[in-house]
């Protein structure tokens, strides 16, 4: 579904190959009237993400509670299958002390309800948190399926211990889950949000679908306003989403929920260009999955989609290789066609530019750089990583 290709995974029978990661060639300078702008210029420091990492362990210690809570009203079957996606039961069924991931969705509602509204706002959305969380990792069980992923935050995934069709019903009922926690909320922005979460989930089946569709294309049949607009909708719109709705439960004005709607979606779209660079050029000992996994698969990622439309003999020579199967000699040659077709370089200037824009929103929606710190915080450490 949409949020595929946001976690750390392993496909099957794929090479892993290291590789020197590079972040968003940026720099944080102030535009017009103080608001923060991303310039492309010389790469910068990676920034301290100590706020960040805090933002996303209190969310995680406010919204894991509720999930469990959550998850635990789910019939037996089911309940063992979400369980051991979110690290928290063996395949056996024996406790255990798993990743379930780094939160950043529900920090992004939490951090934006406290911004607009306090921490009586963040105390009232950690219900809605959870259920976009639920959101997030619905995709994901179903994302696994369709790619055949069999590791996923360094366990095996969900279909490859209790089968296909337990993954998927499994990621069904967390979706509704995920709707139901968020209509039996008494509190008054439960509905507005509701609507929200569910037109978000038809946007991110959409991006999936067109996704997959994509995968069947001819190279020189997919450009690069269709590969944005699906990449948008398959990560973007659930950090949109996330941000509105945290707003909505700090009862901020319709303005304000639409700019960090924007905002979220700016920044999700950011941070998918960095993790498709990251997917081909990543360190494996950092991302947990083996680096080149998209190219083998012949995905047109958005590096590639750019360095297939850029008119190069590199570009050529890419389509040619993306014309055949993949052969397992031919990864590297595929990654250095991609960069020297220039799909590197503008994916990390599109990331910096995305990075404005959201940066825009946000001054838009909270006018206060010190009141926006945390989601600040949040989008630089989403950007600029390397896993």
């Amino acid at each position: 579904m949409a949020e595929f290709m946001t976690e750390p995974r392993q496909r099957p029978g794929r090479p892993r190959r290291g590789g020197e990661q590079r972040g968003p060639a940026t720099s944080l300078t102030l535009g017009p009237a103080g608001v923060p702008l991303y310039a492309p210029g010389p790469p910068t420091p990676a920034p301290d993400t100590r706020e960040a990492v805090a933002i996303l362990e209190r969310a995680r210690e406010a919204v894991d509670p509720a999930l469990r809570a959550a998850l635990d009203s789910l019939p037996r079957g089911m309940r063992r299958v979400a369980l051991h996606h979110f690290g928290w039961e063996h395949a056996d069924g024996g406790p255990a002390a798993g990743n379930s991931g780094k939160a950043i969705r529900p920090a992004l509602v939490l951090t934006a309800a406290t911004a607009l509204g306090g921490p009586a706002a963040r105390a009232a959305a950690v219900r809605a948190a959870a259920a976009v969380e639920l959101v997030h990792n619905f995709t994901l069980l179903h994302d696994d399926v369709m790619d055949r992923d069999t590791t996923r935050r360094h366990r095996p995934t969900a279909w490859t211990v209790f089968g296909d069709a337990d993954a998927i019903l499994a990621g069904d009922a967390m979706q509704a889950l995920a709707l139901r926690l968020l209509a039996e909320d008494p509190h008054p922005a439960s509905g507005p949000a509701t609507a929200r979460l569910a037109a978000c989930v038809v946007e991110l089946c959409e991006g999936q679908q067109v996704d997959t569709a994509m995968e069947r294309c001819a190279p020189a049949d997919v450009g690069l306003a269709e590969v944005l607009a699906m990449a948008e909708a398959k990560t973007g719109a659930l950090l949109g989403c996330a941000c509105a709705v945290g707003a909505l439960y700090a009862g901020a004005a319709r303005e304000e929920v639409e700019a960090l709607d924007a905002f979220g979606r700016q920044a999700g779209l950011a941070f998918q260009l960095i993790d498709d660079v990251i997917g081909i050029w990543g360190d494996p000992g950092h991302t947990g999955k083996p680096a080149g996994a998209d190219l083998a698969a012949r995905k047109k990622s958005l590096p590639v989609v750019a360095a297939l439309t850029s008119g190069t003999a590199a570009a050529a020579e890419l389509a040619a290789l993306y014309e055949v199967p993949y052969d397992q000699g031919d990864l590297e040659r595929t990654a250095l066609a991609v960069e020297r077709a220039g799909g590197r370089d503008w994916a990390q200037a599109q990331a910096a530019d995305r990075m404005s824009l959201a940066l825009s929103e946000l001054a838009r929606a909270i006018p206060d750089p010190e009141t926006a710190e945390g989601l600040l915080a949040l989008a630089e450490f989403v950007t600029r990583r390397t896993s």
